[in-house]
């Protein structure tokens, strides 16, 4: 039997630890990006917004936000809760870390959620959604949202396994 540090310890808490850190790396990029590039990404949600590259369905155009104020706001807010969302997990990791996993496991879950939630709630069922943007060729982040939605989950999923060590402690 294996006796490293990482056998006795159990190599379910250490990938709990580094999938946390990688969404906690991408949350943080992103936002990085976001603040630094802020134009780019700004357009972007103008652009979902104002529905201004759909199908142009009268049924659904009612929907459209054309006020760049509201645009802006709205864009901003998503930064503010990716930078939370970065810090919380990034928190969450170190806990890992400190192999406090009663601690780790709040964390971690409740910065997973946020991501959960903004790429789920937020940009597949709103912004793909509400604001249709499915059918836009140019201004369509569906794919994206998606993948980081899955990642996000299932990294979720494995901060919640029973691992030996959270076994005997909860």
């Amino acid at each position: 039997m294996a006796t490293s540090s990482t056998s006795r310890r159990g190599a379910l808490p250490l990938a709990a630890a580094l999938l946390t850190a990688s969404v906690a790396l991408y949350m943080a990029l992103v936002a990085f990006g976001n603040i630094t590039d802020f134009g780019t990404n700004q357009q972007f949600v103008r652009h979902v917004l104002a529905m201004d590259t759909t199908f142009k369905d009268e049924d659904l155009m009612w929907r459209a936000i054309t006020s760049t104020g509201l645009q802006d706001t709205a864009y901003v807010l998503i930064i503010v809760w990716e930078t939370v969302a970065a810090l919380v997990l990034i928190y969450g990791t170190w806990l890992w870390a400190r192999r406090d996993q009663q601690q780790a496991r709040r964390m971690s879950t409740y910065g997973l959620l946020m991501v959960l939630l903004l790429f789920g709630a937020g940009f597949i069922a709103i912004g793909g959604e509400w604001f249709s943007m499915w059918q836009s060729k140019s201004w369509n982040g569906l794919d994206a949202a998606t993948r980081v939605f899955l990642f996000s989950g299932l990294v979720l999923v494995v901060n919640h396994l029973p691992s030996k060590q959270s076994d005997s402690t909860t």
